[in-house]
C-alpha cells in the first residue's frame, strides 16, 4: 500500500514518523506545485494521502464522493482510492480536534468561542465547535466584520483557538493577537505543534488559563487516517503514546546554572546519550562576533554581550530536540525565558561554590561567587523546570537528569 502527505512545500514533517508508529504501509511526502496537482491526483501511484497546505480545499473537486464530515467541513484533508479508482474525500482533521478538545478538559456547549484564522483550518473547527452544540463562534479574520482590531467586543469569549500559522516555525514568536481583550477565557488551544509552546500558548500560561497545542491533534488525526486506509481500527490509545513519544523527543533540553557549574561538560555527555546534537549559546556568540566572549566585554561591555546573546538564543531556541548548554548570566533578562521554554524543558545545575572556576569568566572575575549566586538564585529558579546536582561525576548527573526526565 502506498500512501503518503500531499502540500506544496513539505519541509520537515512528522507525518512519515507517525505514521510508522501506526502501520507498516509505504508512507512518503508528494511536494507538489498547483500545476502538477490534477495530474498526481489522478494518475498518481498512491493509495491513500493526507493532504495539508494549501491544497485541503483545492483537492475536492477531484472527489468522486466526501464524507458527511468533509462536506460539514468544506475541507478535505484524508483522500482515499476506491476499487474501480473513485476518488473518496474524508476530513480526519475533525477528529483530530475533537480529541485536542477532549484532552484540554474543555466542554464548549453553550459557550462563546472565537477562532483566529478564516482558513481550511478555521472551517473545521467552526463545523466541530458547532457539532458540540458551542453558543456564538466568531471567526475572526484580518479585514472581516471581526477583526484584529476590535476583539474586545467578544470579551466574553470562554475559549479561544488559533487557526492560523502565526508563531510557527521558522517565525517563532509571532501570535495572531494577544489574549488580554479576553477577560472571562477558560480554555486556549493552538493548532500549531513547533513550537511546542506558541507565543499565545505561553501567554495562556502566565494567566493560568488550561490550553494545548496541536501535537494532540496531528497524532488523533494520523490514527483516523490510518484506520481509513487500513480498513481497521486502531486502539485510541496510541493517540496518547504517539503524541508522548514524539513531545520527547522534539523538545530541546536546556542546561542553566552559575558560570562553571559543568553545563558543557554534562551537556556533551547528554546529548551524545540520547543521539542529540549538542549546542553551546557563548559557541554561537563567539562565532558569530569572530570574537572571544572575554574580548566582547572589552569592546562592548556586558550590555552589548547580553544583546548577541539573546539573538544566539532566539536562533538555538527554535531547534527541537537539541541539548543546548547556556551562558551562566542569561537568566537575567527575562526575554530570554520564552526563547528557552517554547521547545525545551530547562534543566539547573547545581555546584557548590567553592567547586566554581572563575578563569576566563569575566563577571565571575569581578565578582564573589556567593554574591553573583544570590543576585541570581531567583532567576534560576524562576526558568528552571527542575535542578539536578553536578557535584558528583558529570555521568552521574546524566543520568540523574535522564531519571527526572
Amino acid at each position: 500500500m502506498n500512501c503518503g502527505l500531499l502540500g506544496e512545500k513539505l519541509g520537515h514533517s512528522y507525518s512519515p514518523a507517525i505514521h510508522a508508529m501506526l502501520a507498516d504501509y509505504d508512507y512518503r511526502l508528494y511536494e507538489k506545485s498547483p500545476g502538477e496537482l490534477a495530474d498526481f491526483i489522478l494518475r498518481g501511484g498512491w493509495d491513500g494521502l493526507n493532504v495539508t497546505i494549501p491544497y485541503k480545499k483545492a483537492v475536492m473537486p477531484y472527489c468522486t464522493e466526501l464524507s458527511g464530515t468533509a462536506r460539514r467541513c468544506g475541507s478535505v484533508n484524508t483522500l482515499l482510492r476506491l476499487p474501480g479508482g473513485a476518488i473518496r474525500g474524508e476530513n480526519t482533521d475533525a477528529y483530530g480536534f475533537s480529541y485536542l478538545l477532549q484532552s484540554l478538559g474543555f466542554d464548549p456547549a453553550g459557550k462563546k468561542c472565537v477562532i483566529f484564522g478564516s482558513g481550511g483550518a478555521a472551517a473545521t473547527v467552526r463545523a466541530v465547535l458547532a457539532e458540540k452544540g458551542a453558543g456564538e463562534i466568531v471567526t475572526v479574520s484580518r479585514s472581516g466584520e471581526n477583526n484584529y482590531g476590535n476583539l474586545a467586543r467578544h470579551a466574553d469569549a470562554a475559549f479561544v483557538v488559533n487557526a492560523t500559522p502565526a508563531g510557527m516555525f521558522p517565525h517563532n514568536g509571532g501570535a495572531a493577537a494577544s489574549l488580554a481583550p479576553f477577560t472571562r477565557c477558560e480554555a486556549v488551544a493552538d493548532l500549531i505543534y513547533n513550537p511546542a509552546r506558541t507565543a499565545l500558548l505561553m501567554e495562556a500560561e502566565d494567566l493560568g488559563i488550561p490550553c494545548a497545542n496541536g501535537l494532540g491533534m496531528l497524532a488523533a488525526q494520523a490514527k483516523r487516517s490510518a484506520e481509513l486506509f487500513l480498513g481497521t481500527d486502531i486502539p485510541d490509545g496510541e493517540i496518547a503514546r504517539i503524541e508522548e513519544k514524539l513531545s520527547r523527543e522534539m523538545r530541546n533540553i536546556v542546561l542553566i546554572g552559575m558560570p562553571g557549574c559543568g553545563k558543557s561538560t554534562v551537556g556533551k555527555l547528554l546529548a551524545g546519550a540520547l543521539g542529540r546534537e549538542f549546542c553551546e549559546s557563548d559557541a554561537l556568540v563567539e562565532r558569530e562576533a569572530a570574537l572571544s566572549i572575554p574580548e566582547i566585554f572589552r569592546r562592548e561591555g556586558e550590555t552589548g554581550f547580553r544583546k548577541r546573546e539573546t539573538a544566539a538564543l532566539a536562533e538555538l531556541g527554535r531547534l527541537s530536540g537539541a541539548v543546548i548548554a547556556t551562558g551562566g548570566g542569561c537568566v537575567t533578562r527575562e526575554e530570554n525565558y520564552p526563547l528557552l521554554h517554547q521547545n525545551g524543558v530547562i534543566v539547573r545545575l547545581l555546584r557548590r561554590l567553592d567547586r566554581l572556576p572563575r578563569e576566563g569568566r569575566p563577571i565571575s572575575l569581578q565578582t564573589d561567587p556567593g554574591e553573583l549566586y544570590e543576585r541570581r538564585r531567583l532567576y534560576y529558579e524562576r526558568f528552571a523546570d527542575f535542578s539536578i546536582s553536578n557535584d558528583g561525576t558529570p555521568e552521574e548527573t546524566v543520568r540523574a537528569i535522564l531519571d527526572k526526565l
